[in-house]
């Protein structure tokens, strides 16, 4: 039984063409991609608000800058408000 295709071959092929990437280096990098846009937008909202803070931002400013970043997603986020993240974040 032949191997089933990659289901991003057409992009795994562009990236070999059109990078210095060899076909497993680009299958893994599609893997990150896909891995770290697969987060939920709780996940999300958790995971940059942890970042953030460390970087020494306010609440204040997080949550604006995560109500600007949630609409980027792959997937875009519902518009949330400081205390729907708030409470995202602590519960």
């Amino acid at each position: 039984m032949p191997s089933s295709p990659h289901p991003h071959e057409d992009l795994l092929a562009h990236l070999t063409r059109t990078s210095p990437l060899g076909p497993r280096e680009a299958a893994r990098v599609v893997a990150e991609v896909l891995a770290y846009f697969s987060e939920s937008t709780e996940e999300y909202v958790r995971r940059r608000h942890t970042e953030l803070q460390a970087r020494g931002l306010t609440n204040e400013r997080i949550f604006a800058r995560l109500t600007e970043e949630l609409p980027q997603r792959r997937v875009s986020a519902p518009e949330l408000s400081a205390r729907q993240l708030r409470r995202i974040v602590y519960g």
